[in-house]
């Protein structure tokens, strides 16, 4: 079971990692000195995001509701956070890439490419739904009925094995 304690530090764990990813987002492309500094904020960035889907799983498992045996009844209320999650990660991944791949060479040279400026705005509309629905999910996770046995629970599961 999450005690109060422990999902006070996952919060905060969750939360500063989403807050760096935010300030990567924002300002990484500032950031012109030599083309490792960008690439090293990329890589942070990117296992920050790969952290905190690790951490929503962790926080599924330890659920009642996935101890019970109703991971549909999670994956279900949680459809729109995983999927979000891994396309946000997916694309953020490929705009690292192709941009570093772009600028390696010369970071003085500003280079846009069609499909780039394309990358670039479904990774940052990709990164807003992301904030949104991982916060959601996080603070729902938080919900003391989701580690304790209960009259709803016990209908569900009836109803699952029906």
């Amino acid at each position: 079971m999450l005690q109060t304690s422990n999902y006070s530090l996952v919060l905060s764990i969750q939360f500063l990692l989403m807050i760096y990813d935010l300030l990567a987002n924002s300002f990484a492309e500032l950031i012109v000195t030599e083309p490792v500094v960008p690439l090293i904020i990329f890589i942070i960035q990117d296992i920050g995001i790969l952290f905190n889907i690790i951490i929503i799983f962790l926080m599924f498992f330890n659920t009642f509701i996935f101890q019970a045996g109703l991971v549909n009844l999670l994956i279900h209320k949680f459809t729109g956070t995983i999927l979000v999650a891994g396309i946000y990660f997916l694309l953020s991944i490929s705009f690292h890439v192709w941009i570093q791949n772009l600028r390696w060479g010369n970071m003085h040279k500003h280079v846009w490419t069609n499909g780039l400026q394309a990358l670039f705005v479904f990774q940052r509309f990709a990164a807003v739904l992301y904030y949104y629905f991982y916060k959601r999910t996080t603070l729902c996770l938080g919900d003391p009925r989701l580690y304790e046995d209960s009259e709803w629970l016990r209908n569900e599961f009836f109803r699952v094995r029906k």
